[in-house]
């Protein structure tokens, strides 16, 4: 057996493994199994990379080449374990946007060099080589750009408000409309200067799409970026004859093309508008200006309240895990528990601003299962909760979703906390949240603002207990 059909079969098994992974990622139970199953085909994948490179005839270039690999992947491996002890759980949405950043700026880069040392081919195949090229360096330049803008906005480095363009679908529109003039332009004549002017139109197209895109829908850039980056592998493995690459890139595509789909859904978004930069949806009408007074609750009162309910629903935000007040929270639910009341959490689909993020935070804190709750499943049951915990989340819960229609978050799902017979909102401040949209919530007769470190609060209520 040939080392190429030994590697081939190795990538094969890399790609069983990693639909196997996919699949146990998609529960709770078998989330760890998944990873396992996931670090197992990419050991599998590198090695049968390094074995091609060992089993090739040994020449200046090929030492060169394993030089490389080797420094590649022990760079690559030193900063690997050094981002993923140092960053938080909070900052891990920016971290992923800006990996996808690394992956499209592979695909243009490979591209490139798929360009400028192009083989001898047939004239029908010179043709869908050039195509290949092309298309993968305009997928690879959006997501490049697109996921440094997502990094920027997740990580406050930029205004997370939309770049509101005169024009701005019409500029999207023109720009894939020239994209396409210049991929036949360049089949027909494959000249250098068209694919740096694609290079530049893509990169300029992915800035544009992203940052026209508000805050409040970057848990849906983010997965669709992830999107982009499987399709921009998948056309690095189109370039490099490697049918893990395309396998694995596909996977990705697909899957967080149909992950953005279900959070648009969750969020009452046009699927086309957030992969169009937000087309068809106007400029932001709210304000964060009052809409009423609101009532503040110290710790203690907030216990009293506790104690003497029979059913309790925690719905965790992003400023849960900012505050790393799991642990606490998960304290407070397991003491309620013991005194025989009713403690469930109920998630949003895109609380916090990474799909998932809230119910790794509680399983991260040994939070049961069988208590976490998605939006649907316990929507029905806050009318008849004695008290709702709001730690952390803001436009989630933002009863301006169904009672105002010219909220820029009109229509979208959200948790009915206000419908509880008493809701306990613990917040930094009144400001807004990330969408940008004052919230009536806070103004409630039954609603009471708990202010300060989620933290320290909960540990407060703890003590009162």
């Amino acid at each position: 057996m040939t080392a190429q059909a030994v590697a081939n079969a190795a990538y094969v098994a890399a790609a069983l493994l990693f639909i196997m992974s996919l699949a146990g990622l998609s529960k709770h139970e078998t989330g760890r199994t998944g990873i396992r199953y996931g670090i197992a085909g990419m050991a599998i994948a590198m090695s049968a990379t390094v074995w091609l490179t060992l089993s090739g005839e040994w020449t200046d270039s090929t030492l060169l080449g394993l030089g490389l690999l080797v420094a590649a992947l022990a760079i690559g491996a030193v900063i690997g374990l050094w981002r993923a002890k140092v960053v938080a759980m909070t900052g891990m949405p920016e971290l992923i946007a800006l990996f996808h950043s690394f992956v499209g700026l592979t695909a243009v880069l490979v591209g490139w060099n798929g360009a400028l040392h192009a083989k001898e081919l047939t004239p029908t195949l010179a043709a869908v080589h050039s195509a290949e090229v092309f298309i993968g360096v305009f997928i690879g330049a959006i997501t490049f750009t697109g996921s440094i803008v997502a990094y920027l906005k997740l990580s406050a480095k930029m205004s997370s408000k939309p770049l509101i363009l005169p024009g701005r679908n019409l500029l999207n529109l023109s720009a894939l409309v020239v994209f396409v003039v210049l991929t036949v332009a360049y089949v027909i004549t494959p000249e250098l200067g068209l694919l740096i002017a694609v290079t530049a139109l893509a990169l300029a197209l992915g800035w544009h799409l992203v940052a026209s895109i508000g805050g409040g829908d970057m848990p849906v850039v983010v997965s669709m970026l992830n999107s982009y980056s499987g399709w921009a592998a998948a056309a690095t493995g189109f370039l490099l004859s490697n049918d893990l690459l395309i396998v694995t890139g596909a996977l990705v595509g697909s899957s967080g093309a149909y992950l953005s789909y279900i959070m648009c859904r969750a969020m009452n978004r046009s699927f086309i508008s957030v992969i169009f930069g937000g087309y068809g949806i106007e400029a932001p009408s709210g304000s964060d200006e009052e809409v009423g007074e609101h009532t503040e609750i110290e710790a203690s009162s907030v216990a009293e309240l506790l104690s003497n309910a029979k059913s309790v629903v925690i719905t965790p935000g992003y400023g849960m895990a900012v505050a790393q007040a799991q642990y606490p929270v998960a304290e407070l639910a397991k003491k309620l528990r013991e005194k025989g009341i009713e403690v469930r959490f109920g998630i949003h689909p895109v609380a916090g601003r990474l799909p998932g993020h809230m119910n790794v935070l509680l399983a991260e804190a040994k939070v049961p299962y069988d208590i976490v709750l998605e939006m649907d499943e316990i929507n029905e049951d806050l009318a008849g909760t004695n008290v709702v915990l709001v730690i952390g989340a803001n436009d989630t819960v933002n009863p301006a979703a169904t009672e105002n229609p010219s909220s820029p978050i009109a229509g979208m799902p959200v948790l009915k906390v206000w419908e509880a017979e008493n809701v306990i909102v613990f917040k930094r401040s009144m400001a807004s949240g990330y969408a940008g949209v004052a919230n009536p919530l806070f103004y409630k007769s039954n609603a009471k603002m708990l202010f300060g470190d989620a933290k320290d609060k909960v540990n407060d209520i703890l003590k009162a207990l």
